[in-house]
């Protein structure tokens, strides 16, 4: 096998485990809305991990908790065009879909309570500061089941 298509192969078969946030508390988004502390209870239920809201899932998340800050993942990316992208740091955006409970109207559309839907990886956040804080490549196991890399 030459090496460029050792490379190619090995590349297919890299994951990508990220954290970040998919939501910051009290910042307004590009479409009038802010999420508060607490709308999201003390525990989200598990959500898939989407491309840019549609199709099947393209990886896990594997933790999901409110803090401080907002809404913040630690998940794996499992799709090998997607992983490449976020690991080469030309997206970093993340967004979630979800379902209003409770909101204030105002200036904005303060929101209260919220049924997590799904969380997205994404090329423009509504939410600038909704990003992939830290990522890091972890090797997927052969058919053999070891490690590679």
């Amino acid at each position: 096998m030459k090496g460029a298509q050792r490379e190619a192969l090995r590349e297919r078969r890299v994951s990508v485990r990220f954290a970040g946030y998919a939501a910051v508390f009290d910042a307004v988004d590009r479409g009038g809305d802010v999420v508060r502390a607490g709308a999201f209870g003390d525990a989200p239920v598990a959500v898939p991990l989407l491309w840019q809201h549609h199709g099947a899932p393209i990886g896990v998340i594997e933790r999901i908790a409110p803090d401080a800050r907002g809404l913040r993942v630690i998940g794996r990316i499992d799709d090998a065009r997607v992983a490449a992208l976020v690991r080469g740091g030309a997206v970093s955006g993340l967004s979630i879909g979800f379902r209003a409970r409770a909101a204030r109207r105002g200036r904005v559309r303060e929101l209260t309570a919220i049924d997590l839907v799904e969380v997205s990886v994404v090329a423009l956040p509504m939410q600038r500061e909704a990003r992939v804080l830290a990522v890091a490549s972890s090797p997927l196991p052969d058919r053999e089941g070891r490690r590679e890399g």
